[in-house]
């Protein structure tokens, strides 16, 4: 059980359970949940949580204030409701108006892919399994044999009708009607079949397809909402999905269906061509640039392209090439944990480690390996080691059985299993990354990071982080810091916030800033300890152990980083009157959002007093805060 599973579930429980939540993401400080029926949720007893600061409902949506430990309270709410691809897809729809229309298609197959990629690891694994089967003398004709068979290509063969309902979800119309137009179209007694149609004859199959159903969704939304919106209520409710299906399956099975099927077969034609013009280069870069693909979000659209291969019955050298990122991840975090003398990052490192084996790779890249930039420089060169055995024995993957040590099953290959160069797929880029990782892992190198594994704000338990702070505190602290203006302004009391877990304290005492243009500032010498992906708030901490979060507007985690333009990244040292975060007031105030900046010590606790300068107008550098041990 992880360290916040019972948090995780108590808060799940009482915002109302699963079909209570719509969506989920999160902020510096807190779980931003969209719910169905807000009114049913628990407040009181999530207040009173361990581990809970406060709760607030605004703009929509109810906010469940954790504090530092947001990132790691976020991911154990999501494994345990899957929430990932619901949070993607609640997304996309938000800013669907900004993306192109390539953007719009990828993202609907992803988010589609995305919602039953759980189920296509499973039957992978099955299929891989009975691979194994047939090597202690179950044959292919037997009764369990054929069952489990049935039970692997289920999947594969009716994807179609899962995409079809995901499809459909995702475009806001009757999810079912998705259903019932691929249902339509991988109809047995039409598959493979001359079909004449006024002397044009077509003969195809829509089973194990993907792009089929989703170019007819895309034909069919428009006609669907136009006859929901203009028919009789009294008769909409069937006539709809009627006269929709009767336009659009034929149209689909006659015209789109054949033309997104020559695509498909014609981007396969394409990366089987660069695959096997240097299957060596290939494994080099996949393999190498995985990780990195994956920081950026390209691995997902490669992905697309490997499941084609799958779903046409050929084996992916593509994803077979990006296999071995997770054991590459797997080796250097092993050496860090055998060689750091940092408590906190064995903390952190060690189940991390354990996640990778079965190819979770993103809490070690996130929180160990990206932030010191040497080591995910080694995970790379790991999975660029893999690639070049996967190219040199040939491997591929027959179907998809996820990453880690269980993905192992999709590289048998039914006609001849080549076990040593699965084996070393895996062997090779952990024992690389492993031993890159003690000759050149030192802490003193990331000095800087050791107080900063867990990346956000407040602790979980008050009592907990000051016992913490105080034993890895320096020696020699000021009895009395002082902190700048981060920005040209006024100076206000920190209750005049409009957000309400600033003003009540909630997480820590400070002051409020009204900016009177776009640039903040370093309000002291130190390190940025955290740097929010939306730009709009960032945590420092000074060399005499203040920590002071600078949250630029209210609710602008809602913008996604629009209007907002860093000069700093996670780790540096900062200079005081350093500019560190540039961001367009006006427009940002058109969007009705407040630009006012909360500057908070969020070790509070560890203070005797904090003291703010006189309420006027200060520029950058002047005096604003004193906070005295």
């Amino acid at each position: 059980m992880g360290k916040y599973s019972s948090l995780a579930a108590d808060i799940i429980k009482n915002v109302g359970g699963k079909e209570n939540v719509e969506s989920l993401r999160h902020c510096v400080t807190r779980l931003r949940f969209r719910l169905i029926d807000e009114s049913i949720a628990n407040d009181e007893v999530i207040k009173n949580m361990d581990g809970v600061v406060t709760v607030m409902k605004a703009m929509g949506e109810y906010m469940v204030v954790i504090g530092e430990h947001v990132a790691d309270v976020y991911d154990e709410v999501c494994s345990q409701l899957g929430l990932d691809a619901m949070q993607a897809e609640n997304k996309e729809q938000k800013n669907a108006k900004k993306k192109s229309p390539l953007e719009k298609v990828l993202g609907t197959i992803m988010g589609g892919m995305g919602l039953t990629l759980h189920l296509l690891c499973a039957c992978g694994i099955i299929k891989g399994l009975l691979v194994l089967l047939t090597f202690v003398g179950i044959k292919p004709t037997d009764g369990i044999y054929m069952l489990m068979n049935a039970a692997g290509d289920c999947f594969f063969y009716f994807l179609p009708l899962i995409l079809g309902f995901n499809f459909a979800k995702k475009f806001q119309i009757d999810p079912f009607f998705g259903l019932i137009l691929a249902a339509a179209m991988c109809y047995p007694a039409i598959q493979n079949v001359d079909i004449n149609l006024w002397g044009y004859v077509v003969n195809t199959t829509y089973t194990s397809t993907f792009l089929p159903i989703l170019f007819g969704l895309l034909a069919a939304v428009p006609l669907y909402k136009w006859f929901d919106k203009v028919l009789p209520k009294m008769i909409k409710g069937f006539m709809t999905p009627m006269l929709t299906l009767i336009i659009i399956f034929p149209l689909t099975f006659i015209v789109i269906g054949p033309l997104a099927n020559m695509i498909g077969a014609g981007l396969n034609v394409v990366l089987t061509s660069i695959c096997e013009f240097s299957p060596l280069l290939a494994g080099l870069i996949l393999g190498g640039c995985w990780q990195i693909f994956v920081l950026f979000g390209i691995h997902g659209v490669l992905t697309i392209f490997a499941f084609m291969d799958l779903l046409a019955g050929n084996p992916s050298q593509l994803l077979a090439f990006s296999y071995g990122a997770s054991f590459a991840t797997c080796g250097v975090l092993l050496s860090i944990i055998l060689k750091t003398k940092d408590a906190k990052l064995k903390e952190v490192a060690l189940p991390s480690f354990i996640s990778a084996i079965f190819g979770v790779t993103e809490p070690g890249t996130y929180g160990v390996t990206l932030p010191r930039k040497k080591m995910f420089a080694i995970c790379c060169i790991g999975g660029a080691a893999s690639g070049v055995v996967v190219a040199l024995s040939n491997l591929a993957m027959y179907s998809y059985a996820g990453m880690g040590i269980i993905g192992l099953l999709g590289f048998i290959n039914p006609d001849g299993p080549n076990f040593i160069g699965i084996a070393l797929s895996a062997i090779v880029p952990f024992v690389v990354s492993f031993v890159l990782g003690m000759l050149v892992y030192k802490d003193s190198d990331y000095e800087y990071l050791n107080d900063v594994v867990e990346t956000d704000i407040k602790s979980v338990s008050k009592e907990e982080k000051t016992e913490e702070k105080k034993e890895a505190a320096p020696a020699l602290l000021k009895e009395k810091e002082m902190l700048a203006m981060p920005a040209d302004g006024m100076i206000k009391p920190l209750s005049e916030a409009a957000d309400e877990a600033f003003a009540n304290e909630a997480l820590g005492k400070g002051c409020l800033v009204i900016p009177e243009n776009g640039n903040v500032y370093a309000p002291f010498d130190g390190t940025v300890r955290v740097l929010f992906p939306t730009k709009h708030a960032i945590g420092l901490a000074s060399e005499g152990g203040c920590e002071a979060l600078i949250h630029i507007g209210i609710n602008t985690v809602n913008l996604d980083g629009k209007y907002f333009e860093t000069h700093v990244q996670q780790g540096d040292c900062v200079k005081k009157g350093q500019l560190l975060v540039s961001f367009e007031k006006e427009k940002i105030e058109q969007e009705g959002y407040s630009c006012e900046i909360p500057v908070i010590i969020t070790n509070t606790d560890e203070y005797l007093d904090i003291v703010e300068k006189d309420h006027d107008r200060h520029v950058h550098g002047e005096d604003m805060l004193h906070v005295i041990r």
